[in-house]
């Protein structure tokens, strides 16, 4: 738990925890922001970099497969799930942070607004909300729950997150104290780019060890 009151317990020393963001959406190619699931689902690309998530994470032991309430998130995760043959598992509290009146907008106006929002979040001041949507605290308090939740129990193995760009680089950013927050804000997530963390001994009780998109790692 960290001073903000904000944490995840700690598993077990052999557990990975990996955050996938989903894949190419029609709205991710319209530059528009789409926050409320179930939402569009994947494009014809978007299907590609599924399979090969699939082929990139065959090789982990994963003990279970979770994604989010949006389309995207499962159809990215489907095909992993048959490759592991098991199911994936819809859960709440994983979804992106809901921007309120910015839905759906792709107006550059609009993109400053929450990036500007999302980058206070980022040095600490996880209170401010987006126009009309959600606190900082309020997105990481969801998704830490649900996580929390999902690792309780599991000593050993890799447990898969589908989720989404900006709430996965907030609670990375969190729960990896050695990343400095500015650097997780202006390190861009591509289409199911992976974040791996790993139980540690620090603050937080985790470290990354792999980052995709986070400059210099």
């Amino acid at each position: 738990m960290t001073a903000d009151g904000l944490g995840l317990a700690a598993a077990g020393e052999n557990v990975r925890l990996v955050l996938v963001r989903h894949g190419q959406t029609p709205s991710n190619v319209r530059g528009a922001m789409d926050t409320v699931p179930p939402g569009p689902g994947l494009t014809k690309a978007g299907g590609n970099q599924a399979e090969e998530l699939a082929e990139r994470l065959s090789e982990e032991k994963v003990l279970a497969i979770h994604a989010s309430r949006a389309l995207r998130a499962q159809e990215t995760a489907e095909p992993l799930a048959i490759r592991h043959g098991m199911p994936v598992e819809v859960v709440e509290g994983i979804h992106e942070i809901y921007v309120g009146e910015l839905e759906g907008s792709a107006e550059v106006a609009a993109r400053r607004q929450f990036e500007d929002v999302y980058a206070s979040w980022h040095a600490g001041k996880i209170d401010e909300p987006m126009p009309g949507g959600e606190t900082g605290r309020q997105a990481m308090t969801r998704f830490l729950d649900a996580a929390g939740e999902l690792l309780s129990g599991i000593t050993a193995g890799t447990i898969v997150v589908v989720s989404h760009g900006a709430i996965l680089r907030l609670v990375a950013g969190h729960l990896a104290p050695e990343v400095d927050s500015m650097r997780a804000n202006s390190s861009y997530m591509p289409n199911t780019g992976i974040i791996a963390l790993e139980p540690a001994d620090t603050a937080t009780g985790w470290h990354h060890v792999h980052w995709d998109g986070l400059e210099g790692d």
